[in-house]
């Protein structure tokens, strides 16, 4: 079989070192970025990169389905259509990462790395596939507009007591025109939220912190409110509201906006 010219520069890289494929250095994932084409991106699905400094590198396009990134350094980098289809992105480094119509379908991003709390210091989702994802990070005004969170688990898992006592804090992000069907968002706290335009049929918002979010011209056909916190919530020309679980037991519901 005949290797790409990018997959046969990574195997000459690995033969040369005597080092297993799973366990990369930064000189190597260097290598194979810059050996990489248009037509033959970087491949490093199923590698091992955890706990690399992989700053500020350009990862466009490149394959790294079911890698794991796990404590990496990422700050900076480039992952704009990068394939990261089951990635592990537990613990890493995200600080102005930008993951702009990237597919992270159920990857995993628990307890990230974002230091400084500015909205110049999130990572980007913009346009990012992030169905199925698992996350459990503090993104406050991050830009996640248009993203798919179709099925996505973003709330406490309660069952897991270590993550129990942990939440998503989306406050002030931006999650206009985005999929959230079927997502679990329990607890977590979206207060001031754009989710102008956004699908959220089915979405479950248990306990969710939604003060001042706009929801203008959202489909919220089946959503779950349960003891969510809407007070001052934007629902004009929101649609399926007459659908809509759990409403009688939120919190601040006579101040929702129509």
């Amino acid at each position: 079989m005949r290797l790409r010219p990018a997959t046969a520069a990574l195997a000459l890289l690995l033969a040369s070192a005597g080092i297993a494929a799973a366990d990369l250095s930064v000189e190597q994932v260097r290598a194979a970025l810059k050996a990489a084409t248009a037509g033959a991106p970087a491949d490093f699905s199923g590698k091992d990169l955890s706990d690399l400094d992989l700053s500020g590198l350009d990862f466009r396009h490149a394959r790294l389905a079911g890698t794991s990134l796990f404590g990496s350094k990422l700050v900076r980098s480039d992952f704009r259509g990068a394939v990261l289809q089951g990635a592990n992105l537990n613990g890493a480094w995200l600080m102005g990462t930008d993951f702009s119509g990237a597919d992270l379908t159920r990857a995993s991003l628990l307890s990230v790395v974002v230091l400084g709390g500015e909205v110049k210091a999130m990572p980007v989702f913009k346009g990012a596939r992030l169905a199925g994802v698992r996350m459990i990070a503090d993104l406050p005004g991050a830009d996640l507009s248009g993203a798919d969170f179709s099925g996505a688990r973003v709330g406490v898992d309660i069952k897991n007591q270590g993550m129990g006592q942990m939440r998503t804090d989306l406050s002030g992000a931006n999650l206009s025109g985005a999929v959230l069907d079927g997502a679990d968002f329990n607890r977590t706290l979206m207060n001031y939220c754009n989710l102008r335009g956004s699908k959220l049929r089915g979405t479950n918002f248990f306990r969710a912190r939604l003060a001042g979010a706009d929801l203008s011209g959202a489909d919220v056909s089946g959503a779950d409110f349960t003891e969510a916190d809407v007070g001052g919530a934007i629902f004009r020309g929101a649609t399926g509201e007459s659908t809509l679980r759990g409403m009688e037991r939120a919190e601040n519901a006579d101040k929702i906006v129509r």
